[in-house]
């Protein structure tokens, strides 16, 4: 059968759509690689800056614990035990190590060391008052210089005045090295400390614990408040011009910058009712407020998702409103409600402008007991060491990331868990 014209043009037209068609899959493709290069990218960076920080060098010393001069009051209290000679006990040890004896070379000695040496060994003293009176090998951290120079950062090969560490510090470090005193193992300070302008000693222990209490304090205001107003917009709210309007600025709320809603808690949870600055309370409230859209969104269409046959046969075996809303809609949308509030919180856990704006900036050594004790959180404490000169809260930067990461991955993991286990066939 002869080739029409019209076959001919359908043909010209199927090619030409094909053609596109190939042309935006490989353009979608394409897409997706340079996401993918990117993403590795980044991850490559702050795994290669990060897990170093996850470690550091610390050095072997056998201390004498001579009871009398760690604990000169005898009763073991933190005023003894700070009024004791922790600190020139440590340093005679160092020094024997060394075999520094002028005052030069003891200043030289006395500057590898980090200056919370003293408190680690007075917290040994208290956890171990049995080892009095005995001598323990107990391992100290270096100071961020002389860690700095076994990572590569300080060169022999710089002349003196340019660098951070003598000629006579170098030869110790060296020395010690080669005696085996100086070990590179995980760092206990990056866990269990707390803030320090300190590099060596500087750890995330009050900020996770701040933003443990922040985020406590965000769910328990935003879940029942935002699930309480979903269900009252889908299931009972008349659909007038003020229902409409609440919906439409609660739409507009989820697109509103962070840093306004740390505005708004500056001026009514701090400047009108009074509260402190930097408590996890006020953080908590604050990123409850920027949390709540997203919780009502997902909340609102979690209760849509139910089947109309739902409501219908609950009304039709005599339920009232109320009941066929709460003994059957609501346990059916508990998983994506759950799953939006988790996705929300994981939001907030990464957010630093809102509670840059209510103080939570504020540089906090103790760790906080309670939602009214200043405290700070991890992406704030990250924003603090970027800002630090010294070379070590490079990789404590890179390091507190990889833990935040990992906090966001098993929250948004958890989130994809629960909505998986709640999950009802209908």
């Amino acid at each position: 059968m002869p080739t029409t014209n019209t076959d001919q043009l359908v043909n010209a037209s199927l090619k030409l759509r094909r053609k596109k068609e190939r042309r935006f899959k490989m353009l979608g493709i394409l897409a997706i690689a340079l996401a993918l290069c990117f993403l590795v990218t980044l991850m490559v960076s702050i795994l290669s800056k990060g897990i170093p920080g996850f470690f550091q060098y610390y050095i072997t010393l056998s201390v004498d614990l001579d009871r009398e001069r760690l604990d000169p009051i005898g009763d073991l209290s933190d005023q003894s035990l700070f009024d004791g000679q922790a600190n020139k006990i440590v340093q005679e040890a160092i020094f024997l190590k060394t075999g520094a004896t002028s005052r030069n070379e003891k200043k030289a000695v006395r500057k590898l060391l980090s200056n919370g040496s003293d408190t680690r060994l007075i917290s040994f003293v208290k956890s171990n008052p049995k080892l009095l009176d005995s001598t323990q090998k107990l391992k100290f951290a270096l100071d961020d210089d002389a860690d700095s120079y076994f990572r590569g950062f300080v060169k022999k090969q710089t002349p003196e005045k340019q660098r951070r560490l003598s000629d006579l510090q170098i030869e110790y470090l060296d020395t010690m090295n080669k005696s085996g005193l100086i070990s590179y193992q995980i760092s206990d300070y990056l866990f269990f400390g707390s803030a320090s302008r300190n590099a060596e000693m500087a750890g995330i222990k009050g900020a996770a614990i701040g933003s443990l209490l922040t985020l406590t304090v965000c769910f328990l205001i935003s879940f029942p408040i935002g699930v309480a107003t979903a269900v009252y917009l889908e299931e009972f709210a008349p659909k007038n011009k003020f229902t409409e309007l609440i919906e439409i600025n609660i739409n507009n709320l989820a697109a509103v910058p962070s840093v306004v809603f740390g505005i708004l808690g500056l001026a009514m949870f701090i400047n009108l009712f009074g509260l402190p600055r930097s408590i996890p309370l006020v953080g908590g409230m604050v990123l409850a407020l920027m949390t709540l859209p997203t919780i009502i969104i997902s909340s609102r269409a979690a209760i849509k998702a139910v089947p109309p046959s739902i409501r219908i046969g609950a009304l039709g075996v005599g339920a009232s409103k109320v009941q066929a809303t709460m003994h059957h809609v609501v346990p059916l949308a508990i998983p994506g409600m759950l799953t939006g509030t988790i996705i929300g919180m994981a939001q907030a856990l990464g957010e630093t402008a809102p509670l840059l704006m209510i103080g939570m900036v504020a540089f906090i050594v103790d760790v906080p007991g309670s939602v009214m004790d200043p405290g700070t959180v991890l992406p704030v404490q990250i924003f603090m060491w970027a800002d630090f000169a010294e070379r070590m809260f490079i990789q404590k930067t890179s390091s507190a990331i990889i833990i935040l990461l990992l906090f966001l991955i098993l929250m948004n993991g958890g989130a994809i868990w629960l909505r998986k286990k709640l999950e009802r066939r209908w």
